[in-house]
């Protein structure tokens, strides 16, 4: 059995969680989420608790039992606390600002590029070189912060581009002199 499965979540208070079928809905003080959860798991709300079991215990109901647990776990959590990810622009004269719902980056090509952030996303840049990618969805938010990387990924030889915040770039020596 699944080990993760089998904890209970507890809800906090400030959140309440519905169910409907295989529809559930998350809502508290930052806003609400809502996500079908695989129909080979049940979900049990009771009071201060969910508790996710599965229906069979054939391979397909094994392997949902535990990810739908975590999904509704982390719907908690984001409502509740929210999530955030936090990038670095590296590089001389590489620089981004926000304007508005898009995103500017000067990262060493010969035009600013644009990134539309998502709904539901918030992204601030402290000092034009730290940037923070904040929202309730976890996977939104780790989707965003990845493609804005993607963007202009770490290069191997000076470190330039932009990074997760305390990432470690493999560094290669390049040229030999002689």
């Amino acid at each position: 059995m699944s080990r993760i499965g089998r904890k209970p979540i507890s809800v906090p208070e400030n959140v309440k969680i519905t169910q409907d079928g295989n529809y559930v809905r998350v809502e508290g003080p930052r806003g609400s989420l809502e996500r079908v959860i695989p129909p080979q798991v049940d979900l049990a709300i009771d009071g201060g608790s969910v508790v996710v079991t599965r229906r069979s215990d054939d391979t397909k109901g094994r392997a949902l039992h535990g990810l739908a647990r975590t999904l509704v776990a982390n719907m908690m959590i984001g409502v509740s606390q929210g999530f955030e990810k936090k990038l670095e622009i590296v590089g001389v004269g590489y620089r981004g600002e926000i304007e508005g719902n898009m995103l500017k980056l000067l990262i060493g090509y010969s035009k600013p590029v644009e990134y539309q952030v998502a709904d539901g996303i918030t992204v601030t840049i402290e000092r034009q070189v730290n940037m923070t990618v904040s929202g309730i969805d976890k996977e939104l938010v780790g989707k965003v912060a990845a493609e804005i990387r993607g963007l202009k990924r770490p290069e191997p030889y000076k470190g330039k581009g932009i990074r997760y915040a305390g990432e470690i770039v493999r560094r290669k020596v390049g040229k030999s002199a002689g």
